[in-house]
C-alpha cells in the first residue's frame, strides 16, 4: 500500500464539511444508460471503428461537474459502453485542439494534467469502488477506494490493479506540440468482470439481465498556454490559483466526483447492440436508498452544528423524504461516535451508518 498522496490530502481538506449538504441532483440531471451485449470482442486499439461501435449508443455529452450551475464545457466529450461474458468495454471520444500529457509512470497522479477517468461502484452502496484514469500518452492509474474521502478514515490502494485490463489511446493530432492544432483523442478500455466484482458485495461473476451499476466518467481539463515552446498550466480567466475543469457524464453539483450515490445508472441487458431498443427501468429500491442517504447528510450536518449525532428521528425530519408509513417504521440508534438508521420495507430491512454504507438483509 502506498502512502496518502496529494490528491487524498487535498480532498480530505476540501471535503471536511462536504457531508453537511446533499448535492443537488434531480431526475432531469441524473444520467442513465442501457449497456448492450457485443456479438464479438472489441479490438482495443483506441480507434472507435464503425464495425465495432456503430450499433452501440453514445452517452449524453459531458457537462460541468456543477451541472447548470457551471459553465458549459468548451470541448465535446462522449462515451460508449458495451459488455460480453468476459468484461466491460468503454470507448471515449474527446475533442481536443491541444494534446498534452507528461506522466509516463504507471499509477502517477494523472489528475494533475489532462486525463479521462472512470468510476465504478459495482454494489451500489458507495463503498469499495474503483477508479481508472488514463492520459493521452496511454499512462494509467487504477485504484481501489474503501469509501468516499468524506467518510474518512478510508483507504486508497493505488497498488490495486485491474488484472486482465486492456487499454489503448488514439491521437488525432500530435501530443505536446504547441506548433499545430490537434483535433481529438479517443480511448478504448476493457475491464474484466473478475476484477470489477472482486470488490463487490454481490456474489456475481457477471451482470444479470436488468442489473444496475453506478458508473461515472470524468474528464480533467486544465487551462493551458504556451511558454518557451511548451504547454504550461495557467489560472482560469479572472482567477489567480491553478485549477482544472471537471467535466462529468452525470453532474453532481458538489465539489467532488467522489459521491457514488450521484453517479449515473448503467443497466445491463443481454440483448445484442443494434438488435432492438431496451428501455431503462429504474430500480424501485432507489427511493429507499435516496431517503436514507438524505438522513445521512442531515446527521452529518447535525453533528457539525451540535457536536453530536441526532439521537431522535424528529431532528432529521424524515417526513420530508419518507412516506408516513416509512417514517413510522424508521428506527435510529445513536452513540457518541456512531449511529445506524434502519428501515424495514418491502420484505427487506435497510440500514445506513455514519460512514455512509447502505446495506439490506
Amino acid at each position: 500500500m502506498k502512502t496518502i498522496h496529494l490528491k487524498t490530502l487535498a480532498l480530505l481538506v476540501a471535503l471536511s464539511s462536504a457531508a453537511t449538504t446533499t448535492p443537488a441532483q434531480t431526475t432531469d440531471t441524473l444520467r442513465t444508460y442501457v449497456c448492450y451485449r457485443l456479438a464479438s470482442p472489441v479490438t482495443i486499439d483506441g480507434q472507435i471503428t464503425s464495425s465495432e461501435w456503430d450499433a452501440v449508443p453514445w452517452t449524453d455529452h459531458f457537462v460541468d461537474m456543477m451541472g447548470s450551475k457551471g459553465p458549459l464545457p468548451h470541448l465535446a466529450t462522449r462515451v460508449k459502453m458495451a459488455h460480453d461474458d468476459e468484461g466491460l468495454y468503454f470507448a471515449a471520444w474527446m475533442e481536443e485542439p491541444h494534446l498534452w500529457a507528461t506522466y509516463t509512470q504507471h499509477d502517477a497522479p494523472l489528475y494533475q494534467e489532462n486525463a479521462f477517468e472512470i468510476f465504478i461502484d459495482p454494489s451500489n452502496n458507495t463503498h469499495n469502488y474503483l477508479e481508472y484514469e488514463i492520459n493521452a500518452l496511454g499512462t494509467e492509474w487504477d485504484l481501489f477506494l474503501t469509501k468516499p474521502y468524506r467518510d474518512a478514515p478510508m483507504i486508497t490502494l493505488s497498488d490495486w490493479e485491474f488484472l486482465g485490463m486492456k487499454s489503448a489511446v488514439f491521437l488525432d493530432g500530435t501530443v505536446n506540440n504547441p506548433q499545430d492544432v490537434d483535433r481529438s483523442w479517443s480511448v478504448e478500455v476493457f475491464l474484466p468482470w473478475r476484477s470489477i466484482y472482486q470488490v463487490s458485495s454481490l456474489r456475481r461473476s457477471r451482470p444479470r439481465e436488468g442489473d444496475h451499476m453506478r458508473i461515472e466518467f470524468q474528464r480533467v481539463q486544465w487551462p493551458l498556454e504556451v511558454r518557451d515552446g511548451a504547454y504550461a498550466k495557467v489560472p482560469m480567466t479572472g482567477e489567480e490559483r491553478l485549477r482544472s475543469h471537471f467535466w462529468l457524464w452525470s453532474p453532481i453539483e458538489a465539489g467532488t466526483s467522489h459521491a457514488p450515490e450521484y453517479w449515473g445508472y448503467v443497466q445491463f441487458t443481454q440483448t445484442l447492440a443494434g438488435a432492438q431498443p431496451i428501455p431503462f427501468v429504474a430500480d424501485p429500491d432507489d427511493s429507499i436508498r435516496h431517503a436514507l442517504r438524505t438522513l445521512y447528510y442531515r446527521q452529518a450536518a447535525h453533528r457539525r452544528t451540535n457536536g453530536a449525532y441526532a439521537s431522535t428521528l424528529a431532528d432529521l425530519r424524515p417526513g420530508d423524504v419518507c412516506t408516513p408509513a416509512q417514517t413510522e417504521a424508521l428506527t435510529l440508534h445513536t452513540t457518541p461516535s456512531f449511529y445506524e438508521i434502519t428501515l424495514p420495507w418491502n420484505g427487506k430491512t435497510w440500514h445506513i451508518s455514519q460512514d455512509g454504507l447502505i446495506w439490506n438483509q
